[in-house]
């Protein structure tokens, strides 16, 4: 399969090509070949969960034509260049990760590269994928169902307010509450704080 226009896809945003968006490109082809998809399948059917951000989820996403904004695409940030593929109609579920010793592999692809860096963007196109990746069937903890969920239904938080989409809600001790007001997240503190406009307005 030729797939520059892929890389070409992948990299129209960043200005150039790194050894990540070939790799995510490379290995979101492998989860979709091993879901029996030569092609990113229509109609929602296949979501991707990957294990870091940045160059390497584009690639994916260029392979895959998974999104956040379609809900296709997940991001559970464990800092690795691994990715799992859902099947949601059959619910068939695999995991796609690097083989540990890619780059030393990749290195023999491209023993006129002394440059590891470059070895890598030359090599990563090139080397079949049964030595750059390995393959897992694996089972979600939480449901497919769960994850995917209902789209449209909105509720409001009872502590702070505010509107919960996607039945991401907790129902505890009677009340209905966004997952921050019931466990805590990523950051603290709630006091409310004027809007630009009435900063502007009080300071005159």
């Amino acid at each position: 399969m030729d797939i520059q226009p892929l890389l070409e896809k992948s990299s129209r945003d960043h200005s150039h090509l790194c050894p990540r968006q070939i790799l995510g490109v490379r290995l979101g082809l492998a989860g979709m070949a091993a879901l029996g998809f030569d092609a990113p399948p229509a109609g929602k059917r296949l979501l991707v969960i990957a294990e870091a951000d940045g160059c390497f989820a584009d690639g994916v996403t260029a392979a895959t034509n998974c999104t956040v904004g379609h809900r296709t695409l997940r991001v559970e940030d464990y800092g690795k260049t691994a990715a799992t593929f859902v099947d949601v109609k059959t619910g068939c579920t695999v995991r796609v990760a690097p083989a540990t010793d890619i780059r030393q592999k990749a290195y023999a692809y491209s023993p006129d590269e002394p440059r590891h860096y470059f070895a890598q963007m030359a090599a990563y196109q090139i080397m079949p994928a049964d030595e750059m990746f390995t393959v897992t069937e694996v089972q979600l903890v939480t449901p497919i169902e769960a994850i995917l969920s209902r789209p449209g239904i909105r509720v409001d938080c009872d502590m702070c307010g505010e509107e919960i989409m996607n039945e991401r809600e907790v129902s505890q001790n009677g009340l209905t509450l966004c997952r921050l007001c019931a466990h805590g997240g990523y950051y603290v503190g709630q006091n409310s704080i004027l809007s630009y406009p009435l900063q502007q307005e009080a300071a005159l």
